[in-house]
């Protein structure tokens, strides 16, 4: 257990960390040392290669941003009914996107803003209800819009009771998005300075996922809390150059549920809060 001194000591780590470092000017970052650019996506896992619809205009997707705006909240209690295809494709470009190349290979344009546009992120996920998808776990290919079943999952709500490390309202989700860093990708451009920039990278990804959720009538909550040496060797990252660092579960809700939704803050009641 943590003693006071030490909770001590990591709470002023943690204030040092968030706050804007003193910049050495004569610090170069491997951008500047000219030094080869890391890939802009991770290549394919070997799995099974499957093509996403495009054709987002069959979605019944609300359209009005400020009803979507005031109208977005946290989920936590799913149907457990099946999502489409074309529903998980929407949240996938939404979400991680490449709507265009900057220069010859320097950077990818997404449908989320990130540092220098570096992107290092990468997304995985385990379907449980998609129609057409078999159970089990994939890789999302953004440059080619495609994704790759890498293998199946005999039971989906174990693997995410785990995964979400014993939260046990995210095992009726349909998916569960899971979020990679691969740090070099921004640590090339940004070297040390660049580790407290994709703290904000991944929340302007987390705000496209619920955002997208909201205008498909899904609904989302952002973890930070995971498993993440259980899904690093799942997912087999090294764990160092490319590691775990949050999720959505994703899944469909109902209107007549908001009675249980509002019962997750009992707590807020009961202890006069």
């Amino acid at each position: 257990m943590l003693n006071e001194k030490q909770i001590e000591t990591m709470i002023k780590a943690g204030r040092d960390f968030m706050k804007m470092p003193h910049e050495d000017p004569d610090y170069k970052s491997d951008q500047d040392l000219k030094k080869q650019q890391p890939p802009l996506v991770k290549e394919a896992m070997g799995g099974q290669l499957i093509d996403l619809p495009t054709d987002f205009s069959d979605l019944n997707l609300e359209n009005d941003f400020m009803k979507i705006i005031n109208t977005r909240q946290s989920h936590r209690v799913f149907t457990s009914q099946n999502m489409t295809l074309l529903e998980l494709s929407f949240l996938l470009w939404s979400t991680q996107g490449v709507k265009s190349i900057r220069g010859k290979s320097y950077a990818t344009i997404r449908t989320v803003p990130c540092g220098g546009a570096r992107h290092e992120f990468e997304t995985y996920f385990v379907v449980q209800y998609v129609e057409g998808l078999e159970k089990g776990l994939y890789h999302y290919l953004p440059m080619t819009h495609q994704i790759e079943f890498l293998s199946p999952v005999e039971d989906c709500r174990e693997f995410i009771d785990k995964s979400t490390a014993g939260q046990t309202w995210c095992t009726k989700a349909s998916i569960v998005l899971y979020y990679s860093s691969v740090f070099y990708r921004a640590e090339w451009r940004y070297g040390v300075y660049s580790h407290r920039v994709q703290l904000m990278d991944i929340g302007h990804v987390m705000q496209n996922v619920y955002m997208a959720c909201t205008a498909a009538h899904l609904g989302t909550t952002a973890i930070g809390y995971i498993d993440g040496d259980y899904l690093n060797a799942v997912f087999t990252l090294d764990g160092e150059e490319e590691c775990m660092i949050c999720c959505c579960p994703v899944g469909t809700v109902d209107a007549k549920n908001q009675q249980a939704e509002i019962d997750f803050y009992a707590f807020v009641k009961e202890q006069g809060l």
